[in-house]
């Protein structure tokens, strides 16, 4: 037979399925090792064949079969071409994201153990009885039988000592055998629960979920309605009908609180996936799903990959939020993926949000979603009042902290009454720029064109594009006078709160407490234990969290996201600010959010002081369909890097003039269309060059056209990336 294999190479040029042969006989979807030029490498069999196009004396062998059952599903060959039209990928680009990047190559493998048993054709007991040279073999061989069914050799020989037990090994009256050792994250987690009784407002989106025809479904609820129960039900539903499931959160801090509640309530079912996790961890949890000893997925973005068959639900949480949105090749939208899954299996997907985005609301509006409300707190307490704190009226009275009065007295109330705190402030380290007043010098990085953040802790200065260091200077290279520190980051918070508060134990949550394996758990787990009571953070904190001592919350800075240039910049305001504020009060104690300010007459502060989701959206979509920006047009970014300034401003150039005739083809379907500079020009110590279109989201041929034009134009030293709406324009 002949075995049509995709190799496992990115590069476009052997983007296509090459012919091998074997006499054994190879399932589709199998992993194989395959001779490809002088090197064997890893491939994909995706199709099989009793005859061939290709000339015989040209056909090599099949190498070996990686694995004892194929890795690659009928479903994930349907996704492969999918992706591969929608995102202009190779397959063996798309095929990548299904399997942990360790797994690839046999760079890790599976953890063996060895078990112990005790010999059922040994005659134990007479052993036992009549041994009189080996008294310590007989012992242990009477403990062992009054003991469990198998034992860890590994641990015997380290409590009975090696020579007693490898005598019994040697007399027969043990047999050992390979045992796989499952490397399980978080093990413990998620005590045996009962489910919660549910509210006549989660049984009705329930109801409403499993009856309606439509496929996706916009679960819109207020912070603290219920809707992680509403995901159980769900859940419970599709494995009563011998169905499978995936769960999705956006942050990874977000992964412990949802595996608990999940295996609180399906126990080993639930496996756990994303970057975080060890190499082990990873391979061990992938295929316990994949073998289908797991049956249900949790995870970040990359889980909505999960090697499940037969899925009859997938669930997106805070489906808004940008990190589903995938900012490295390739350029993926997890919603589009999770719908195609979706459809593929005929099951239901569900977005959940307090916050839902923009698009979302419109396609619910418009009748596309299904659009299920539950307004309203499952213990019927309302959400935590909103008070502003002007900030320009607190530097006029001449307090120049970091805290408004009108912070600093709520924070004494809550923690004399023995509640707890949550600051958010989405800017870390100690100060995100250091500046001379006096001749202006800015500390930058030499490979980006980005200021240095100062940390404290280290005294180091450090870009947060490329991770370089940094002495911090005494005095200004420049001139020599002292410099001063810019906007503060969540370090100097602590810092400061650490002296206004002796008494209180402060944590912080952000990119740099959270790099060691487990960070995110270990702090969240010593918050809700009231092991602390101010928890200060950037976004990671801002939502899902269920905290029931937290009855205040402080946004330092409500204006950060707001300023940007960026035509999301009103609606990401509105969600982290609504977002965060949700983490006050969802227990029986009243909760209070104070929104530090220099423009509390903002109308997006004021739709957010009043909880107004409808109002924004609405407010939003006018502006956005006046202006022509997303989703009533398309926003294309052609993003060119290299080291070389002259050959990337050459491959631009290029393109710009292969997009320049598109666009005399389709110039009614053009808003924009501009070249330019990147607003990050250098960064990792390559130059940057864009070219900036806004176009008719209905003509999606002009769109592949675009594409097709620039990513052939990327060179070996050229990257080019193609992005569309892209979350950051840096």
């Amino acid at each position: 037979m002949f075995y049509r294999v995709i190799v496992d190479i990115q590069a476009k040029d052997v983007d296509r399925i090459f012919d091998y042969r074997s006499a054994e006989e190879i399932s589709v979807g199998s992993r194989v090792t395959v001779p490809f030029g002088k090197k064997e490498i890893e491939g994909y069999v995706v199709g099989v064949s009793e005859t061939t196009q290709v000339p015989l004396e040209k056909i090599k062998d099949v190498i070996r079969v990686v694995d004892s059952i194929p890795a690659i599903t009928p479903e994930m060959l349907e996704v492969m071409h999918f992706m591969c039209a929608r995102y202009h990928v190779t397959s063996a680009t798309a095929l990548r994201q299904f399997l942990p990047t360790e797994m690839r190559r046999g760079v890790v493998k599976e953890s063996v153990l060895y078990a112990v048993t005790v010999n059922p054709e040994f005659d134990a007991q007479k052993f036992i009885a009549t041994e009189k040279r080996a008294k310590k073999q007989a012992e242990l061989l009477a403990v062992l039988l009054r003991g469990e069914a198998e034992f860890i050799l590994s641990e015997l020989r380290k409590n009975h000592g090696a020579t007693v037990v490898n005598g019994l090994i040697d007399r027969g009256a043990l047999l050992v055998a390979e045992k796989q050792k499952m490397r399980t994250p978080m093990k413990g987690l998620g005590a045996p629960t009962a489910p919660l009784t549910l509210k006549p407002m989660q049984e009705t989106a329930i109801r409403k979920i499993l009856t309606d025809e439509r496929r996706t479904h916009l679960l819109f609820g207020v912070t603290g309605s219920g809707k992680t129960e509403v995901y159980l039900r769900l859940i419970e539903e599709a494995k009563a009908r011998g169905k499978t499931a995936i769960m999705l959160v956006p942050e990874i801090s977000l992964t412990p609180q949802m595996l608990q509640r999940l295996r609180s309530r399906f126990g080993d079912s639930v496996a756990i996936l994303h970057s975080g996790l060890s190499a082990g961890e990873r391979f061990d949890e992938w295929w316990r799903l994949r073998r289908g000893e797991a049956t249900i997925a949790v995870g970040a973005r990359s889980a909505v990959f999960a090697p499940l068959e037969n899925v009859g639900i997938i669930i997106v949480d805070e489906e808004h939020d940008g990190s589903y949105q995938s900012d490295s090749n390739p350029r993926y939208f997890t919603k589009e993926i999770a719908e195609m899954r979706a459809e593929y299996n005929g099951c239901k997907l569900v977005l959940g949000s307090a916050t839902p985005s923009v698009e979302s609301y419109l396609l619910a509006k418009e009748g596309t979603y299904q659009m299920v409300t539950m307004p309203s707190r499952v213990n019927t307490r309302p959400l935590p009042e909103m008070i502003f704190a002007d900030m320009r009226k607190e530097v006029k009275s001449g307090n120049h902290t970091l805290f408004s009065s009108v912070l600093k007295t709520e924070m004494e109330n809550a923690l004399s009454e023995g509640n707890q705190v949550i600051l958010f402030l989405n800017r870390r380290g100690y100060s995100s720029f250091v500046q001379c007043r006096t001749c202006g010098y800015v500390a930058t990085c030499e490979d980006c064109d980005v200021s240095l953040t100062y940390h404290a802790k280290s005294a180091r200065l450090k870009c947060h594009y490329c991770g370089a260091q940094y002495r911090m200077p005494s005095a200004c290279p420049s001139c020599g006078a002292k410099l001063e520190f810019g906007n503060v980051g969540t370090e100097r918070v602590c810092m400061e709160l650490n002296q206004l508060f002796p008494n209180a134990k402060v944590l912080r949550m952000d990119n740099d407490t959270t790099q060691n394996k487990e960070g995110h758990y270990r702090i969240l787990k010593a918050f809700s234990g009231r092991e602390a009571d101010i928890l200060v953070g950037t976004q990671m904190i801002a939502k899902g969290h269920d905290f029931p001592m937290v009855t205040l919350v402080g946004v330092l800075d409500a204006d950060m996201e707001l300023h940007f240039s960026d035509y999301r910049s009103g609606e990401r305001t509105f969600q982290l600010v609504t977002q965060v504020a949700g983490r006050s009060g969802r227990a029986e104690r009243a909760g209070k959010v104070v929104l530090q300010t220099f423009t509390p007459e903002n109308y997006v502060l004021d739709f957010a002081k009043r909880y107004d989701y409808v109002g924004m959206c609405e407010s939003e979509l006018a502006l956005r369909r006046e202006t022509l920006f997303p989703p009533f047009c398309t926003i294309l970014r052609i993003l060119v890097s290299g080291e070389d300034e002259r050959k990337t401003i050459e491959v631009i150039r290029k393109i710009y003039d292969g997009v320049a005739a598109v666009y005399d083809r389709n110039k009614e379907d053009f808003l924009f269309f501009h070249k330019s500079k990147a607003p990050l020009f250098r960064l990792q110590n390559k130059y940057r060059y864009q070219i900036l279109m806004r176009v008719n989201p209905n003509n999606r041929s002009v769109i592949d056209e675009i594409y097709q034009v620039a990513l052939p134009a990327a060179t070996a030293t050229e990257q080019v990336i193609v992005e569309e709406n892209p979350k950051n324009m840096n």
